[in-house]
């Protein structure tokens, strides 16, 4: 054990142990729960529901550390709620795109009450109790708004509080503190220095007038609710980077850590000397193992990632009212329980419900190409002497459809494998299950996308109700797939006679004769940008648009139609690289606001595994 750890750990185990009841705690000892266990279950996640907590600790069955007595570290800030919430998060992803990630991005928008302590797991409800007293007492003297200035200098940008205001605010985390001291024995200091809201930290200097030109673009007297918020962290992981999972990776060594999609994983640079180069060695949020995980599995993710939201108090509001979150379904106000008489399932409806009065725009990459299973030759495999098409393993299609001219044509407009007629299939079951409404289906040309929009509306049980339009703007950067030429793709009137569901009325947007091979990155952008609002110009009707595209069009059309800037393009291929197959992108209508707004695909992601080829005579008679 490492010298730190072992004297964190004395340091935990000398405290005097006390003990406070929880009407949530009862019941995990009734399922037959340890106690000290099922408290750190309820702390981690934030004490909201039984039903959380019994499904940490099912994550957690085989954590090493699960006897651990090591508590979490608390904090408390004054965050905003609101337009100018909204406004310092545009401040937060614009400043990031222009200047590149500082300091500041590690955390959300706030105001430092008191620095992170550490406070014994049975006693976390004395704080919430605090909270609760100590904001009731200074509800009435806490300022209705809080002045910001805006201060600059090469390596910070923020808001400053005006001193009459910061000073109700000092009293106030005075107040918390001297009380969560005394009453939960934990060393809690409120924070004396100069009050402000962090825009900019650690960043470039030269980046300082970029960034101050983003910063008054800032209304500081917009609208604004300020909530007292209480959060925790794992006080092991302070000084370790955070990564998260894109994708499921199951291990085939025991040494290897299972991952799915979004998890969080805990990486200390230090301990790196072991892994194998594109190998990482991390600990689960999630799970609490340890192990290696492929490092292009992952991202960075932000330090307030793995931070856990207990209890607020809200500021500024009669009412003291609350507005949940699917993140904190359960979160108290102002320490007291929030009325649950609305189920999960009936919010569920009701959003679903609110989202089929709204248009929306889903972009889906293909289907797995055959080509991506058997490489660029896999022609030459399932041709006989005399040119003649058959299928060398299960996974080729069986047939190819007719088209004019040489059978070559399909290597450079390669068809769907059977495995990405089965995917594109799925999906549509999934939405057809989840009741998605689609109302028009668009294709790039390639006969990959129009045969995954084919499968698609096949399992959405939408043949021959809904035409698939084929749009030769919605193809591939030409750079990636036409370096030299424009594939041949099959005409309308060839795909018609092979039985796929084509709206032979439709007028394409951009003929194939205007590609060119090998475009810019501009141009491509441009095509994306101007394809996509001819598409939801001409289709006015509530309902989904399905677009099927390629990998590159998850970004270039729905961050186009979000008003999002373009993803720089040296960025670009390696954000695409991460793009499964049949991966998805949800935007919606937001029509009172006059624009669209990316949120949640309406289905899960499809994730499997690979399946190599088998020789039964080399494998099996192998001496």
């Amino acid at each position: 054990m490492a010298v730190a750890e072992a004297q964190l750990y004395a340091k935990v185990s000398n405290k005097h142990q006390g003990r406070s009841t929880s009407a949530l705690l009862e019941p995990l000892l009734a399922k037959g729960f340890p106690a000290h266990i099922a408290q750190k279950a309820l702390v981690a996640t934030g004490q909201k529901t039984i039903e959380d907590a019994v499904k940490w600790l099912h994550s957690h069955c085989n954590d090493p550390t699960l006897d651990d007595p090591i508590p979490q570290e608390y904090a408390l800030y004054l965050c905003p709620t609101g337009r100018l919430h909204s406004r310092l998060q545009d401040f937060w992803k614009e400043s990031k795109r222009q200047c590149g990630k500082n300091r500041a991005h590690e955390v959300f928008p706030h105001i430092t009450l008191c620095d992170f302590f550490s406070c014994e797991d049975q006693k976390v409800e004395l704080l919430y109790d605090v909270l609760k007293r100590v904001g009731d007492s200074f509800s009435q003297s806490f300022p209705p708004s809080i002045s910001l200035t805006l201060h600059a200098s090469p390596s910070y940008l923020g808001f400053f509080i005006d001193d009459g205001q910061a000073n109700v605010l000092k009293e106030f985390a005075v107040a918390f503190s001297a009380e969560a001291s005394a009453l939960a024995d934990c060393h809690v200091k409120p924070s004396l220095k100069q009050f402000h809201l962090t825009l900019a930290h650690k960043f470039y200097p030269h980046h300082q007038k970029t960034l101050e030109q983003l910063a008054k673009c800032i209304n500081p007297g917009e609208p604004c609710q300020w909530v007292a918020a209480l959060y925790s962290r794992d006080m092991r992981f302070v000084y370790y980077q955070r990564l998260r999972a894109l994708f499921q990776y199951k291990p085939q060594n025991i040494d290897e850590l299972m991952i799915n999609a979004g998890d969080l994983i805990y990486v200390n640079p230090a301990q790196q000397g072991d892994a194998s180069e594109g190998w990482v060695i991390g600990t689960s949020h999630r799970t609490g193992c340890r192990g290696f995980l492929p490092e292009n599995y992952t991202e960075k993710a932000h330090e307030s990632d793995t931070w856990v939201r207990h209890r607020e108090y809200v500021f500024g509001t009669a009412s003291r009212s609350f507005t949940k979150t699917e993140k904190e379904p359960n979160v108290k106000l102002n320490g007291e329980a929030p009325n649950l008489s609305v189920s999960r399932s009936a919010t569920d409806v009701l959003s679903l419900q609110n989202a089929a009065l709204r248009r929306g725009v889903l972009v889906m990459h293909h289907g797995e190409r055959v080509d991506q299973v058997f490489g660029k030759s896999w022609l030459q495999q399932c041709l006989t002497a005399d040119g003649k098409y058959y299928r060398a393993d299960l996974n080729f299609p069986s047939s190819l459809p007719r088209q004019k001219g040489s059978m070559q044509h399909f290597e450079c407009d390669p068809p769907l494998s059977c495995c990405g007629i089965f995917q594109s299939r799925l999906i549509g079951e999934a939405l057809l299950d989840q009741e998605v409404t689609v109302s028009y289906v668009y294709s790039s040309p390639a006969l990959r996308c129009v045969q995954t929009a084919q499968h698609v509306l096949q399992g959405l049980k939408l043949n021959p109700k809904v035409r698939i339009r084929v749009e030769p703007g919605l193809f591939e950067w030409t750079r990636w797939e036409a370096s030299r030429a424009i594939p041949n793709f099959m005409t309308v009137a060839e795909l018609v006679e092979a039985s796929y569901n084509i709206d032979t009325s439709y007028r394409v947007n951009f003929p194939l004769s205007s590609l060119v091979p090998s475009e810019s990155y501009e141009d491509y952008v441009s095509r994306s940008s101007a394809v996509i609002k001819q598409i939801t110009t001409a289709c006015p009707s509530k309902g989904v648009i399905l677009i099927v595209g390629h990998g590159s069009s998850l970004a270039s059309l729905t961050r186009a139609l979000a008003g999002l800037p373009s993803t720089d393009g040296g960025d670009f291929a390696q954000m695409v690289r991460k793009i499964p197959s049949l991966g998805m992108c949800f935007c919606e209508e937001q029509k009172e606001e006059n624009k669209w707004q990316m949120v949640n695909p309406p289905v899960k992601t499809l994730t499997h595994g690979a399946n190599a080829a088998f020789n039964w005579r080399n494998t099996i008679l192998e001496d």
